[in-house]
């Protein structure tokens, strides 16, 4: 079963069951694919809805951090259990040992011995970790290693 199948099945089981916010974020999940989708004359294959749900995802976490700092805990929650509906359609996340190898994997492939070469890596990396690992964190976690590998890092004068 396609992704749009599965989202569409939940979609109709929310709207049954009169889950008003599961409903109201898949239709939001439908809507902005529907309008990418429009805007570029196709229809959207699983990857690209999976890219769909992590920005929606990512948004949300966002929402939560201004709510949290804002005192609105209340907001903040809702975000929280729109962002659990949206992980059901995406992939199982990296754990951090998985994201520490692949990593390796994209600075050995593409060869990248400095920070100034992590563009490259992060895209390696992107199409590997859509939906499975937070880009912020990715990137973290990439500039960390190859810090940690660069030996002018290391023998850089400190002022």
């Amino acid at each position: 079963m396609s992704l749009r199948d599965r989202i569409q099945t939940d979609l109709t089981a929310a709207m049954r069951s009169g889950d008003a916010l599961r409903r109201d974020v898949l239709r939001m999940v439908q809507n902005a694919a529907y309008a990418i989708e429009k805007r570029e004359h196709r229809q959207l294959g699983d990857d690209e809805l999976i890219g769909v749900l992590t920005r929606e995802v990512k948004t949300r976490r966002e929402s939560v951090e201004a709510f949290r700092k804002g005192g609105r805990d209340e907001l903040a929650a809702r975000e929280e259990a729109e962002i659990a509906i949206l992980q059901d359609f995406l992939p199982r996340p990296l754990d951090e040992a998985e994201l520490q190898q692949l990593v390796d994997e994209a600075i050995s492939t593409t060869g990248a011995s400095s920070a100034r070469e992590m563009g490259k890596v992060m895209g390696w990396l992107s199409p590997r970790t859509r939906g499975r690992a937070d880009g912020r964190r990715l990137s973290e976690l990439v500039a960390a290693t190859l810090a940690h590998r660069d030996p002018a890092a290391h023998d850089a004068p400190r002022h």
